[in-house]
């Protein structure tokens, strides 16, 4: 896993390393830089490219002079703006400025008072290092007007570490128009808890991590509360299947699913549900669906329900190891009540998924009545309303951290860097999958993959990240075959058997 530290924390990470290595602070930056450096002139070889390098007073200015004085030993010639106006430079930032100044070939410009901007054509490549992730309180007046200007050219934008102006985690009273707009993002060892939030994009552009050589036990000993899945962490957690195991040894699933109109919803998360290893599926449907689901998914088996047209009345699960619920179910008075019975009457874990968890928004009294152990897995609407409104991706990750703590559940919140919770409010965000999977029926096939794991007797823990690893895996083996505006859901279930092979270490798997 590679832990996503806070902000306020970073500080702690380079005083351990240059204590421990050790490493001078200096000596630490100029390696830094020379990462930074190493990045930037592969993507523009050219050495008639035309930087522009802008940097401020702290130690996020000290990386931009020092990749400024590398990148002219390398034969560019950027031209350098440092913004100095309270003559007070970081000790760092200082002793790269002095020796930016002793390298012949560098157009430097220190700013104390009046600022000549340069012209910034579609050409330039702007290297932003005005501020680090050590910025606790929006920019404003010089610095603020920089931001804007920087953000009104056409030139491409290369952020040091983070965007200048934006915060490594809660922006909710950031200015949002005194963030750098970057079109790539080198941050330093590991990236930020802002960065995995949708409204950051258009400041963060495409991100990328350097490895500067900050101390592993350092970061081993960082607390915190998030982490980013690798692909490592996974292989490890699938269980080998014994040479004598047969299908009672990977438990019975129920799935509740569709409705008139909705009989896809089912086919996709039993179909998906079965290609993530179960045992034995059973599809618990109305009756107008029964001879669907049987020719589309023969390998399951189906119970009727009374109604002849939605889900009417709770099932028994005690012979079940694992429930899902939702997919397709529609919001008929009659499944709404089904639904209630069902979280009441079951102790059998739970995946509850799609008009399940709007039927809870409306009746969040039952979020306690769900059994140990069950998942949640809603998309930002659907956590809004159980939660409640929220204002932007920072707060709607505290309050599903707050609401899976509260009521014992885990909570898989569905994104681009989907974020699985535990039950104590741990976060995981996953590192798999591409829009591409923006697309009908998508849920529903990660509600089969995690029924499947559930039933199988895997932690919930282990269950919840492996199948939301899982499910992203598959999309994106699809995206290369199908790409991202042709792929379907159906093309995921389709290759859950290749992402699964992956796993369990099958090499030779086309993708």
């Amino acid at each position: 896993m590679m832990k996503i530290c806070p902000t306020s924390g970073i500080k702690q990470l380079d005083a351990y390393t240059i204590e421990h290595e050790p490493i001078a602070s200096i000596d630490l930056m100029e390696r830094a830089a020379q990462a930074l450096t190493e990045v930037i002139t592969e993507r523009w070889s050219g050495h008639d490219t035309p930087f522009v390098v802008f940097a401020g007073p702290g130690n996020n200015g000290g990386d931009a002079l020092a990749v400024a004085r590398l990148m002219t030993e390398r034969g560019y010639r950027p031209e350098v703006y440092l913004f100095n106006p309270k003559g007070n430079l970081s000790e760092d930032c200082q002793t790269n400025r002095d020796r930016l100044m002793e390298v012949e070939g560098v157009g430097f410009h220190e700013v104390t008072t009046q600022f000549a901007p340069p012209e910034l054509t579609s050409a330039h490549v702007v290297i932003d290092g005005l501020f680090g992730s050590g910025l606790n309180k929006p920019l404003g007046g010089g610095f603020a007007a920089v931001v804007k200007y920087i953000n009104a050219s056409p030139s491409q934008v290369v952020s040091i570490d983070i965007p200048s102006g934006l915060f490594g985690e809660d922006n909710t009273y950031n200015v949002q128009a005194h963030i750098i707009h970057a079109d790539l993002t080198l941050s330093l060892q590991l990236p930020k808890l802002s960065f995995l939030f949708a409204e950051n994009e258009p400041y963060v552009g495409k991100w990328q991590l350097l490895d500067i050589g900050l101390s592993p036990e350092a970061i081993e000993l960082a607390d915190t509360e998030y982490a980013l899945t690798e692909d490592e962490d996974m292989l490890q957690m699938l269980k080998p299947r014994g040479r004598f195991a047969h299908k009672g040894n990977f438990g019975r699933a129920l799935l509740i699913a569709g409705s008139q109109g909705m009989a896809g919803a089912s086919i996709l998360a039993a179909k998906a549900c079965l290609r993530s290893g179960v045992g034995l599926l059973t599809v618990h449907v109305p009756f107008c669906n029964n001879t669907i689901v049987q020719t589309a998914v023969p390998e399951a088996m189906t119970e009727l329900d009374y109604s002849e047209i939605c889900f009417s009345e709770f099932a028994d699960t005690d012979d079940y190891q694992a429930v899902a619920l939702g997919p397709g179910l529609g919001r008929r008075p009659e499944t709404e009540e089904a639904v209630l019975q069902q979280i009441e009457s079951s102790q059998t874990p739970m995946v509850i998924d799609a008009d399940a968890l709007n039927i809870l928004g409306e009746h969040r009294e039952y979020l306690n009545r769900l059994p140990q152990g069950s998942i949640l897995t809603p998309h930002p609407k659907e956590l809004d309303r159980l939660v409640g409104t929220c204002r932007n991706s920072y707060e709607r990750l505290d309050k599903a951290r707050q609401l899976a703590r509260t009521v014992g559940v885990y909570i898989v919140l569905k994104g681009a860097y989907s974020a699985v919770i535990t039950s104590d409010g741990k976060c995981w965000f996953n590192s798999t999958g591409n829009p591409g999977m923006a697309t009908g029926g998508s849920g529903d096939v990660l509600t089969g993959i995690l029924l499947a794991l559930l039933a199988q007797g895997y932690d919930t823990t282990i269950a919840t990240r492996l199948g939301v690893y899982i499910h992203g895996l598959a999309g994106d083996l699809a995206c290369k075959h199908k790409s991202m505006t042709g792929m379907i859901a159906g093309d995921l279930v389709q290759m859950l058997p290749a992402a699964w092979r992956i796993l369990e270490g099958a090499t030779d798997v086309e993708s």
